[in-house]
């Protein structure tokens, strides 16, 4: 697809008539009315998205979209692009931690190269490259208008596969390194907030390298005039593949009616695009943690979206959409198997 034919996607809203049944059905539990937070709210939206009142997530995957990014040729990353391919190698292996949460939490770990800059075939790794990596957009634009709309197709493709395969939630993850740069670049010129309130030192830069980081992105919003650009514009001048591909992911939630997860500030991104592009999409996702990435809240702000976890975590990689996905079983668990106050024989609790 290209963009004109995502853009009129038709994002139907979710049944929010089953919300107010998923509700009866809590206030009906044997316990006090609300108890549950925040969860009885994604409980209640999670029937609304699969329009099913027993809703289940029983059945978990998180999508893992890995591509390098040419801006690191600018110094703004502690680590090299071969870090990108080596962490996706562990994952192809369940070995990183995400696999390792997955493995435990019972979520399977979807690795996608979207565009790693490395040409062999990596093992366990679904193999969806547009390119070998974005170009570095302090020169010229990250990618073609192609190459963003190829990479977001890709990602609507493999929600429509875990749909097929009876996925019922999906988290979202990625591994890229610089992508704390493009996801920063994205929110500033998307939000027209100030670059030095957003940007953040990702995996550790040191304070010179974050001065360059916050050069660098002011620098190009001001070159290709971003804080005028739509959308789709910006993506293509400072984004990457990874983010591309996520913006994919919760368009396609949206269109097959499956909870999409946000992990931390790099996928909160793309579901800022996401809804850009697709308006509607955010009633079909969840966020999960609190990111230590200054981008992050002002995102969420703008989706009117609230974390459930604040951890203070950095790890990426989907980790945090796991550690979501298990609270919420724990929270399932009360709403599948409920007791109610007839069967414990007490009067059930009123709203005073």
């Amino acid at each position: 697809m290209n963009i004109h034919e995502i853009e009129r996607l038709n994002i139907i809203q979710p049944d929010w008539r089953i919300a107010d049944l998923v509700k009866d059905n809590l206030n009906n539990i044997a316990k006090p009315l609300d108890s549950l937070g925040k969860f009885e709210d994604i409980i209640c939206k999670i029937g609304a998205i699969q329009g099913k009142i027993n809703c289940r997530i029983e059945k978990k995957a998180v999508i893992v979209m890995c591509a390098d990014n040419g801006v690191v040729e600018e110094g703004i990353s502690q680590s090299q692009q071969n870090v990108t391919a080596a962490v996706a190698e562990a994952m192809g292996q369940n070995v990183s931690s995400v696999g390792k949460m997955a493995s435990v939490a019972g979520v399977r770990i979807i690795p996608v190269d979207i565009g790693i800059n490395c040409k062999k075939n990596i093992p366990g790794v679904v193999n969806k490259k547009i390119a070998l990596g974005t170009k570095n957009f302090a020169k010229e634009k990250a990618m073609n208008e192609k190459e963003a709309s190829a990479a977001i197709s890709v990602g609507i493709a493999l929600v429509e596969q875990c749909k097929k395969f009876g996925y019922e939630i999906i988290g979202t993850g990625e591994m890229g390194i610089g992508n704390t740069t493009t996801s920063s670049a994205i929110t500033a010129a998307l939000l027209n907030c100030p670059v030095k309130e957003i940007v953040g030192r990702g995996a550790g830069l040191s304070s010179l390298g974050l001065h360059k980081k916050r050069k660098v992105i002011e620098t190009a919003i001001k070159k290709y005039k971003l804080k005028d650009a739509d959308p789709y514009e910006i993506l293509c001048t400072v984004g990457g593949f990874d983010i591309a591909g996520l913006v994919g992911v919760f368009i396609g939630g949206a269109l097959n009616r499956i909870p999409i997860v946000i992990d931390g500030v790099i996928s909160a991104v793309a579901a800022l695009l996401a809804e850009k592009i697709c308006p509607g999409t955010v009633d079909y996702m969840i966020a999960s943690h609190k990111s230590r990435e200054k981008a992050y809240s002002y995102i969420v702000k703008e989706l009117e979206l609230s974390p459930i976890i604040d951890a203070d975590l950095a790890l990426g990689e989907g980790t945090g959409t796991i550690m979501l996905m298990s609270l919420l079983d724990l929270a399932m668990g009360v709403y599948n198997s409920p007791n109610t106050f007839d069967d414990i024989k007490i009067d059930p609790y009123k709203k005073q």
